[in-house]
């Protein structure tokens, strides 16, 4: 994409990744593709925020080079070591062979780490500290574990202009490059993927530095973050919809219902459990794991009132395609709903409490004892099923009160 002048004086120079599927090796899925975003402040000292992914290095230093000659970059500030932030920085530096980069301290320690084969001068910003560029000065906020630690966020005062690298972003490939110009569900879905999948698990941490945002009094009228699309129209929306997923508040009226089966008994389970539901006026939601994206599945139920996961019983186990979902359940820390187990079993039941240990894990509270069948199930246990669907919608509308 060409460079977009963004603000007056500064364009975002970054570059499309259309064609993107998985991200962070194989764990995330991107079927919008991504954008690794940049930008260029043109002032008395020409100043270049993050690079792009290093096989887009060519494309970086021409976007830059329509808005000016690469060579007159004065500095370079690296909000994040991330090798898609970070990976054409040798290429751009060979070309701006005077600039001065900047990081935060764990960020120059680490730099030399991630790009051994250079010899890197780099002067270390911390929370507070200031930079002048002329008519504008940076200052830089220390954001560790959001979401590696040397992570910082970079902010213009004199253009209300926050730029936080991998916060706020969403992996979405476009050619429009603002809020205001493309569909706002698909934005904030892809927004809400993002956090479930790569920041839920630094939830406190995310509360707490949105808190010290506020406290310093910044004004921020656009936040341009390193992924994605640029808020500008109404840049309060993401943050409040960060405090929103950080806190666990259920943003939508349903319940998910995660599962998978054998023979199909456990499958019509979760049909019936659905039903049981949907008749008490929550709406739910269905995912036969083995047919689903994972971090699409984790991403409702970031979302969602409660949960839901049943599963046959095999080997003593549950089934192994439930496995890494429970994993990353588990590990994002996407909790503190009420929840429940269901599921099948031929000779012997253990695949539900193996599920409720793993619900709790992720945070989640057990509200209701499991219920299970044993082989085909009958019309009566059906009927239970359905019941059963009933209780709990009515044990999660009683849990918010």
């Amino acid at each position: 994409m060409p460079a977009i002048e963004i603000k007056q004086g500064i364009y975002d120079v970054g570059v499309n990744d259309w064609n993107i599927r998985a991200f962070h090796g194989p764990t995330l899925s991107t079927f919008l593709g991504t954008s690794y975003n940049a930008y260029l402040i043109l002032d008395e000292k020409i100043t270049l925020v993050d690079t792009v992914y290093t096989p887009f290095a060519k494309e970086l230093l021409e976007n830059i080079q329509e808005v000016v000659d690469p060579e007159k970059i004065d500095y370079i500030i690296i909000n994040h070591l991330e090798m898609d932030h970070l990976g054409a920085l040798p290429e751009v530096k060979k070309v701006a062979k005077n600039a001065k980069i900047f990081a935060s301290p764990k960020g120059k320690a680490g730099l030399p780490k991630q790009l051994p084969d250079e010899d890197w001068d780099i002067t270390a910003v911390k929370t507070g500290d200031t930079l002048s560029i002329g008519k504008r000065t940076l200052s830089f906020i220390e954001a560790p574990m959001l979401h590696w630690p040397d992570s910082m966020f970079t902010y213009i005062k004199e253009e209300k202009l926050l730029l936080p690298n991998d916060a706020f972003g969403q992996h979405l490939a476009s050619s429009k490059r603002f809020d205001d110009e493309v569909e706002e569900d698909t934005l904030m879905y892809q927004a809400a993927k993002y956090y479930a999948n790569i920041l839920s698990p630094f939830s406190p941490l995310v509360i707490k530095k949105i808190n010290e945002i506020v406290s310093l009094n910044l004004e921020i009228d656009m936040i341009a973050p390193s992924h994605g699309i640029i808020w500008r129209k109404d840049p309060g929306k993401i943050i409040h919809a960060y405090l929103d997923w950080a806190t666990r508040k259920p943003t939508q009226e349903k319940v998910v219902i995660v599962y998978d089966t054998l023979w199909g008994t456990t499958e019509k389970m979760a049909h019936k459990i659905l039903e049981g539901i949907s008749s008490s006026g929550l709406s739910a939601v269905l995912y036969k794991m083995s047919k689903c994206d994972l971090n699409e599945v984790i991403t409702d139920i970031q979302s969602a009132k409660a949960v839901l996961v049943g599963s046959s019983t095999i080997n003593n186990e549950y089934i192994p395609s439930l496995s890494a979902f429970l994993d990353e359940l588990s590990a994002l820390k996407v909790g503190g709903k009420p929840a429940a187990a269901f599921g099948s079993y031929g000779w012997a039941e253990k695949a539900t409490k193996l599920l409720e240990e793993k619900l709790i894990k992720a945070g989640n509270k057990i509200v209701k004892e499991p219920i299970t069948v044993q082989f085909k199930p009958t019309k009566e246990d059906l009927q239970k099923c359905y019941e059963y669907g009933r209780e709990f919608a009515a044990l999660v509308l009683n849990h918010e009160q």
